[in-house]
């Protein structure tokens, strides 16, 4: 058993740090007692303070770097160590591969109980920085004061990222290097043009009141435009307009502007509805040869470089010959789906969200698909009750690319029914994909490939293609 007697709150520890845990933090042994240990990277030695025990680990944070890591590399970002967006700019990219490498095998020998398992391939990223085609800062009255800041600087307007473990609290971004360098512009003139307005007022989630709650961006990285999405408390396109048309005129790369309508209490940027004050109301990209509209609330693969990557690993495990029929659950707007069919017999895609669903419709009509139909489905509950239609045929290959929380236990179980020849298993969560992976293997399949493709360099988030055979 580990000595943990001396590991206790408040006590100050010199640690080596061995490897990155997963979620990002470092992993150090004091008497072989597990301490995970935030902001520090392998290769390390540091001097740290306990601020938690659990039974089984600790927590802890930095006091000083005592050896830096061989590994160790200049941050470029001037947010970076406060902003929770980045959690590994300081670390090199190889190494940061192999740790994530690392955290994937380590959680299916111990969780998915495959003592063997090895990665067969990982795919690293094209570009390390500036390859986000979406992102969603928060405007707030309650603004991070750092410790260097002027002291006539507000603290009562920001626009940028939440502080990590802080919801009340938002970080003002200048510059995000995980985002196209335009973003940047927007970002910058959205926050001149408020402190300009005063009633451009920041909404406050626990008071439910003000007006701006957030600035989403979607750029189109193969086509190069640029949406930008405004969601706020209430409609009021009079008190909105000096923003739009400020940011209008000093960003003219602007090709689609919309506000998005959320007057619920949930802190979303999902509007209950949608005004298009500028161009269209979606904007285009390129993935492979398809060419996809993507709306303000689609989802859609946000590395597009690496998300045709992914779909590239799909193609492969699938190992199309044109005769096969796809089952693609969990569709989203068909991507995935359009991707296959020109390889396939039949796709058949499956997906709860209706708007979703209408995504996918109009991106096959507009890629003049005709083997590929969509049907609206709680995966949760579809199979197990029945519902496939039964003119449907049976798949050779499903696909499954499920939210984190993975597969709901009545589809993990009902999937074997189907007699698939093949399943692939596309996660951002190798923890549930684990757990999941089990399940099958259990009901007569086995993973056959295993593959990494780095969606997220800096951070701490990883994509999986499992391809299990019978």
């Amino acid at each position: 058993m580990p000595d943990s007697n001396f590991v206790k709150k408040g006590a100050e520890l010199t640690l080596k740090i061995e490897s990155l845990a997963f979620g990002g933090r470092g992993l150090a042994r004091y008497n072989d007692f597990v301490i995970f240990v935030n902001k520090a990277i392998p290769g390390q030695t540091v001097n740290t303070v306990v601020y938690r025990k659990k039974q089984g680990y600790a927590e802890a944070r930095v006091l000083k770097v005592l050896e830096e890591s061989s590994s160790a590399v200049q941050a470029p970002c001037m947010h970076f160590g406060v902003c929770g967006g980045c959690k590994t700019q300081n670390l090199a990219y190889d190494e940061q591969l192999n740790q994530k490498a690392h955290q994937v095998e380590e959680i299916f020998r111990r969780m998915g109980k495959y003592p063997e398992f090895k990665l067969d391939d990982v795919v690293p990223a094209e570009d390390v920085y500036h390859y986000r085609n979406k992102m969603e800062f928060t405007f707030s009255p309650n603004r991070w004061m750092l410790t260097d800041e002027k002291e006539d600087i507000s603290n009562s307007v920001a626009l940028g990222l939440h502080i990590p473990g802080r919801f009340d609290k938002i970080l003002n971004i200048t510059e995000c290097f995980i985002q196209p360098e335009i973003g940047n512009r927007v970002l910058n003139t959205a926050q001149k043009i408020c402190e300009a307005h005063s009633e451009l007022v920041p909404y406050n989630p626990k008071a439910h009141t003000g007006f701006l709650r957030h600035l989403m961006l979607r750029f189109g990285i193969r086509t190069q435009q640029l949406m930008v999405n405004i969601v706020t408390a209430y409609e009021d396109m009079d008190k909105l307009s000096p923003l739009v048309d400020g940011l209008l005129d000093d960003v003219p790369e602007i090709t689609s502007l919309v506000n998005n309508v959320n007057t619920r209490k949930a802190d979303s940027a999902f509007g209950e509805y949608e005004i298009l004050f500028y161009g269209q109301p979606t904007i285009k990209e390129k993935i492979g040869n398809l060419n996809i509209d993507i709306s303000a609330n689609s989802f859609f693969q946000t590395n597009t470089i690496q998300g045709e990557k992914l779909y590239e690993q799909i193609v492969k495990a699938a190992g199309l010959s044109g005769d096969e029929v796809i089952y693609d659950l969990y569709c989203g707007i068909g991507s995935i789906s359009l991707y296959l069919a020109p390889h396939a017999k039949a796709v058949y895609g499956f997906e709860i969200i209706r708007s979703a669903l209408e995504d996918a419709e109009k991106n096959a009509e507009k890629n003049s698909i005709s083997n590929v139909w969509f049907f609206k489905a709680n995966l949760n509950t579809y199979f197990k009750k029945g519902q496939l239609p039964k003119r449907l045929p049976k798949p050779n290959i499903v696909i499954v690319d499920p939210p984190r929380a993975g597969l709901h236990p009545h589809l993990a179980h009902y999937l074997p029914k189907l007699k698939a020849d093949r399943i692939i298993y596309v996660s951002c969560n190798p923890a549930t994909q684990a757990r999941d992976s089990r399940i099958l293997t259990e009901n007569g399949y086995s993973i056959h490939r295993s593959v990494m493709v780095d969606m997220f360099p800096h951070t701490p988030h990883i994509e999986m293609v499992l391809l299990f055979e019978k």
